[in-house]
């Protein structure tokens, strides 16, 4: 990682770069939607402050030099009692599927003691939700929590709605919660003898967990790769259909459409029985929203759905099957589900809300003052000016602006841009000739 501002060496990243693939192209560098990706000295680098772990370089880059961290399964020997989070686009990646039991019995029959679906604790997300959106104490529109990347996106370059992020947790972290709650009353077990681990479909998530905006410490102990446990769970799976007993697939699953909807883009949003919604996937898509936002372009709006990967989370990086077809998938399953399986009996849990303040960090800033950003500023703009302006990425920066700015924090140079090289070699070969 390369850091720009070494305050923000804590950041915590769930993408890393292995050098001995990366060939040097730039298809990572155009394609990153937070110009968080440069190429130096032939190896892509990637900016520790800029990032957030959307996933994009690991999608485009032809090498495979960009991978995702996550943790092993072999974690499971280290608990008593192991909890298994299957979120509902872990359904979607199956042919055929009519029961989503059979997903669940597979996890219990790979190892797990039990299992808890992110899309009961969607659902459950999706209440509250709707009763936040009623308080005339609420900041409208509200933007959802439950994409990490995004959240991560809004504290580093939105600075003006940060305040509109929903205090209410991601489905995972309720689910998460949920699910120990009820590990400790029926096991009796204390919680570090309990391991929770949550099946994800993208990056982000991993790194919501070990470094978590809005609450202190995750309740999950382990993330698990989507794309890892999949081949795992078709063999259980076939096993557990085949079986003429009767005894199997057990109900272990509750969640209706509400929550098993939550897995596609639109399907949060639908669950909150409103129409005044905007529902945005796609990380380019997401940015373009938020500026409109912050320009007070959106009227008579109550709620923002932004998921970073196009098609919702069954996108993500770490999913198997295409997202298009995965949200047929997801759409046929439902089709004879209740509209919700889960709801809350009484109060409202306090684990439901955030218990630490999302802040704003301005990492885009050039300088550590306001006199040294605008002099900084102005310096950009003027190195702007001598640049072609063709934002080829030739010089190892996504375009020309970006390049400036690094020229300005003195971590490239004017040289890198090979029109600027191509003038002065000129210009020396000229005044060679002339000397000559």
């Amino acid at each position: 990682m390369l850091k720009l501002n070494e305050k923000y060496d804590s950041f915590f990243h769930s993408i890393s770069l292995d050098a001995g693939s990366c060939r040097g192209c730039i298809n990572c560098l155009k394609r990153c939607p937070t110009e968080a990706i440069r190429v130096r000295k032939g190896k892509s680098e990637i900016i520790n402050e800029y990032c957030t772990d959307c996933g994009a370089c690991i999608r485009v880059c032809p090498h495979h030099a960009k991978k995702a961290t996550f943790d092993s399964l072999d974690y499971m020997s280290e608990y008593e009692y192991k909890i298994a989070l299957p979120p509902p686009e872990l359904y979607a990646q199956f042919n055929n599927l009519d029961d989503k039991n059979l997903v669940l019995n597979a996890l219990v029959s790979l190892g797990f003691d039990d299992v808890y679906e992110v899309a009961s604790a969607a659902e459950l997300v999706s209440e509250i939700t709707r009763k936040l959106l009623k308080d005339e104490k609420t900041r409208l529109p509200v933007i959802s929590s439950a994409c990490p990347s995004v959240i991560r996106l809004i504290r580093v370059r939105f600075p003006n709605l940060v305040d509109s992020i929903s205090p209410i947790v991601s489905p995972m972290e309720m689910a998460a919660n949920a699910a120990v709650q009820l590990a400790m009353l029926r096991t009796r077990l204390p919680r570090e003898k309990i391991g929770v681990f949550y099946i994800t479909p993208c990056p982000a998530k991993v790194t919501e967990i070990y470094a978590p905006l809005g609450v202190s410490k995750s309740q999950i102990d382990k993330a698990v790769a989507l794309s890892d446990i999949y081949p795992r769970l078709l063999p259980l799976m076939k096993k557990i259909a085949a079986d003429e007993t009767g005894s199997f697939p057990k109900e272990l699953g509750k969640a209706g459409r509400i929550g098993i909807s939550w897995g596609c883009h639109g399907g949060e949003a639908g669950g909150l029985l409103t129409d005044k919604y905007l529902a945005v996937d796609g990380i380019e898509n997401v940015i373009k929203a938020l500026e409109d936002l912050e320009d007070s372009k959106f009227k008579d709006l109550e709620f923002i759905e932004l998921n970073a990967c196009s098609g919702g989370c069954v996108g993500g990086v770490l999913a198997v099957e295409n997202p298009y077809m995965a949200k047929v998938k997801l759409t046929t399953l439902r089709k004879y589900l209740p509209v919700s399986g889960t709801h809350i009996d009484e109060a409202v849990p306090p684990y439901a809300y955030h218990d630490k303040k999302i802040e704003y960090q301005p990492v885009y800033s050039l300088g550590e003052t306001l006199e040294e950003s605008i002099s900084l500023m102005n310096k950009v703009d003027e190195l702007v000016k001598r640049f072609p302006g063709l934002d080829c990425g030739c010089c190892g920066a996504p375009t020309c602006r970006a390049h400036s700015e690094d020229v300005a924090r003195g971590i490239a140079s004017e040289r890198d841009c090979i029109h600027i090289l191509r003038n002065y070699v000129n210009k020396k070969e000229e005044l060679k000739k002339f000397e000559d």
